[in-house]
């Protein structure tokens, strides 16, 4: 009898093993259920407290629209600052060798960590009226960043860059490097290979970098709220707006807000949370 099909070939792959399913342990299964209810449950007050009856009303308020429209547009806008800045150095970082490679990688991420608020001191310092480059962009060009409208541009693409960075430079050590070396040995130059071989390669990393650093820039609080401050339709984003309604005392209002933004990080999260393990 005569068996045929590829598993019975030499060196042919067979059907991928099932994975089996195992069964968790109780020491392990307990803490695991309280981490999530941990995480979870301060999102379900949200849903569970918002008020529901009032809430188109409070969603077409002058106030949140305004904060709402200035969100996405300084997020959107520093999203584009961090694809102009970070694409270049996330390539650096991931296919040049250097001294002090790691320092700056190290660098890079220190946002990650930073208290915010911290941050915007930070900018404070570089980018004020007094600091080291804000006194000679004022004096030269009448051009100031704190407390205006690019200043929260400037903000969010400080806090946000690092997620941008660490996802393109996944994504380009995983990248296979004989398509361009091939491009190379083809007569290709090195922007070329960059723009027609290397980029096609690694875009699902730097989409995927892109929106978690728009996510990021959306909701950030602490260097904004230092850098640029609050005022409304100039600075006041949607997470300043919601410090701002908690602070008079409406609570509602702030729940509105904050389910806002909860539902855009829980979309954005959802779809690129695969995505993301994957090219770390």
């Amino acid at each position: 009898m005569v068996r045929t099909g590829a598993a019975t070939r030499p060196g042919a792959a067979g059907p991928a093993p099932r994975r089996r399913t195992q069964r968790a342990p109780a020491a392990l299964l307990a803490p695991a259920l309280l981490g999530l209810l941990f995480l979870v449950l301060p999102l379900a007050g949200l849903v569970i407290r918002a008020p529901w009856t009032t809430l188109p009303r409070r969603l077409g308020e002058p106030g949140a629209l305004t904060a709402l429209r200035l969100s996405l547009q300084t997020a959107t806008a520093a999203t584009g600052l961090c694809l102009l800045l970070g694409v270049p150095l996330a390539w650096l970082l991931a296919r040049m060798s250097f001294p002090g490679r790691r320092l700056i990688r190290a660098l890079v991420t220190v946002p990650l960590v930073l208290p915010p608020v911290v941050g915007g001191v930070a900018l404070l310092l570089v980018f004020g009226r007094r600091g080291v480059l804000g006194g000679w962009l004022d004096a030269t060009f009448g051009f100031s960043l704190p407390f205006t409208t690019t200043g929260v541009v400037v903000a969010e693409a400080f806090v946000a860059m690092p997620f941008l960075v660490i996802a393109v430079e996944g994504a380009l050590r995983g990248a296979d490097t004989r398509y361009e070396e091939a491009a190379a040995t083809l007569g290709a130059g090195r922007w070329t290979t960059f723009t027609h071989v290397t980029l096609p390669l690694v875009a699902p990393g730097v989409a995927a970098g892109a929106v978690l650093c728009w996510a990021r820039a959306l909701g950030e609080f602490g260097a904004t709220i230092t850098f640029a401050g609050n005022y409304p339709g100039i600075t006041q984003t949607m997470p300043l707006a919601v410090y701002q309604t908690i602070e008079g005392g409406d609570l509602a209002g702030a729940v509105v807000l904050s389910l806002v933004l909860l539902t855009v990080s829980v979309a954005i999260l959802a779809g690129l949370r695969d995505k993301w393990i994957t090219s770390g």
